[in-house]
């Protein structure tokens, strides 16, 4: 096990932030997937984004390459050998989370730390398919992982506290700020959430106000940098009709969680947001702009 290599699992928009995030503070970084597509996508997504910093002068052409130098994809989980820690941001499939913690559990040194960056599922339940629970954890990073500060360190039933401890080091040294919390349906920033989704997606489905307006009342009045329809878009509508489904189930149906008919005819019509081109708004491809 290497202390300055960190892997990622899933090379989505959320893995492929975390793995910016990383590699952009220093360590060696590992991106995984199942496909060389999916690989290569990822990896197209964290150029972009590194170019762009450099075109507004965020970063220098030196900076970048040594980013980008420290950035490696792979097909093969055995390289995960190496790794200090193995951060999961597989699709939010429970089964599937469970499967692969399994395999890191064979794969991975006995002291690496394995995260997964559940937005809702238990990560006692997840992390307790390996043969020591006690070094897995929740990590949940926030879209867009590389601009979004805050990481909620989640300890489970079984987690050490000498693994929180170190994953809190490794989150400052990633420049986020770590939160530890327990592992509770949607943890604490989720928890939360929910009714400004919710509840902005109720008021549309009374016909009291457009969406449009409602985000703008929420950016105007309640001083919000997006309103509740452009986050779910920039989200996607499927994780956070997911999460919110997640919560409904684990609080036992509190009908405060239970997730909109609106936005579940969204998701069964592709209509995810941003990465599909159309949400509750529509947005331009080639800028991601919407209207």
């Amino acid at each position: 096990m290497d202390p300055s290599v960190i892997g990622v699992l899933g090379a989505g928009t959320m893995g492929a932030g975390i793995a910016q995030v990383a590699a952009q503070a220093g360590f060696e970084t590992l991106l995984y997937d199942v496909s060389q597509e999916f690989v290569d996508k990822g990896l197209s997504r964290i150029r972009d984004f590194l170019k762009k910093s450099r075109e507004r002068g965020k970063l220098t052409e030196d900076e970048e390459k040594k980013i980008r130098a420290r950035l490696r994809g792979s097909l093969n989980l055995e390289e995960m050998r190496s790794a200090a820690l193995v951060i999961e941001a597989v699709p939010e499939k429970f089964e599937l989370k469970r499967e692969i913690f399994q395999k890191l559990d064979t794969v991975c040194a006995a002291d690496a730390l394995l995260a997964t960056n559940t937005s809702s599922l238990s990560v006692t339940a997840i992390g307790g398919v390996t043969r020591k629970p006690e070094r897995t954890l929740g990590l949940h990073f926030f879209n867009p992982p590389p601009l979004m500060a805050l990481v909620e360190v989640i300890q489970a039933a079984h987690t050490s506290d000498e693994v929180i401890q170190k994953a809190v080091e490794i989150v400052q040294r990633l420049g986020k700020t770590p939160v530890v919390v327990k592992d509770t349906p949607g943890f604490v920033v989720n928890r939360i959430a929910r009714p400004f989704y919710n509840e902005a997606l109720r008021i549309l489905g009374e016909g009291q106000a457009s969406m449009e307006t409602i985000d703008r009342i929420m950016k105007e009045a309640g001083k919000f940098p997006m309103g509740p329809f452009e986050l779910m878009d920039l989200i996607g509508n499927d994780v956070n009709f997911a999460t919110t489904e997640s919560l409904y189930l684990s609080l036992f149906h509190d009908p405060a969680f239970r997730p909109s008919p609106i936005q579940h005819r969204m998701v069964l019509a592709g209509h995810l947001g941003r990465k599909t081109g159309k949400g509750f708004y529509s947005y331009d491809p080639s800028t991601g702009s919407g209207s």
